[in-house]
């Protein structure tokens, strides 16, 4: 049995099991909820602000928590710890971007923090499953993550443009120089940008190192553009 903060498992994560299948579903039905009612929410002061500080309770205190666990399992390593991931940046601009409701930040979460953040709820890097702290932790920011910006998108009234994606890109740019450089300094590995995962991953599939770092380039262009369509849609009604 998995205890709830224990550092050793015996048991570990199996993707599309129960568990996880029952957390992909809790954040459709979040999002279809989100969508739904987006009107009446928008009509209700006190309904967006609860809402906007739900979602940023879920980035913020699961994050707290995974910290003190660090210290009280003896597990903090800045090679391995620190909040140097695509999805924990997103997850910190995603908090900023609720509390100062910049566009700016919106524009970089929309695409970089769905993109990110539902690939990762797919093909999860985890590996304590249910009811470990850690499988809460991950997909409730995870799921947190996403929502940030629909809030934004449904209940606010934001909507990203093509420039959007521009500007997506070159942060994800410069996101990767400056943690390269501090995974060399490091001889750490965040966004597994020196080699890839040693279990298997999907960067298997897009060939050897440094070449899947310009495919992984390729692929996060085609998605941006994918997630833009439906607001061409949208602006041309």
């Amino acid at each position: 049995m998995t205890s709830f903060f224990s550092r050793h498992t015996t048991e570990h994560f199996i993707a599309y099991s129960n568990s996880h299948i029952a957390v992909l579903a809790v954040m459709i039905v979040l999002a279809l909820l989100l969508f739904g009612y987006k009107y009446s929410i928008r009509l209700q002061a006190s309904a967006r602000t609860i809402i906007r500080y739900v979602i940023l309770l879920g980035l913020l205190v699961p994050q707290v928590v995974l910290y003190y666990w660090y210290a009280d399992q003896g597990l903090w390593d800045i090679q391995y710890t620190l909040p140097l991931e695509l999805c924990s940046i997103s997850q910190l601009l995603a908090m900023i971007m609720l509390i100062t409701r910049s566009r700016l930040l919106y524009q970089i979460v929309f695409f970089a923090g769905i993109g990110g953040a539902l690939q990762a709820m797919l093909t999860p890097d985890l590996d304590y499953p249910f009811p470990h702290f850690r499988f809460f932790h991950f997909f409730v920011v995870h799921i947190a993550i996403i929502l940030a910006p629909l809030y934004m998108t449904w209940i606010e009234g934001y909507r990203p443009t093509w420039k959007s994606i521009g500007i997506t890109m070159i942060f994800l740019n410069v996101l990767l120089v400056v943690v390269g450089g501090t995974d060399y300094l490091l001889d750490a590995n965040y966004m597994f940008l020196r080699h890839k995962p040693e279990g298997a991953s999907l960067l298997d599939l897009l060939g050897p190192y440094p070449y899947y770092l310009a495919v992984e380039e390729i692929i996060a262009l085609l998605i941006f553009t994918l997630m833009y369509l439906p607001f061409v849609r949208w602006r041309r009604k």
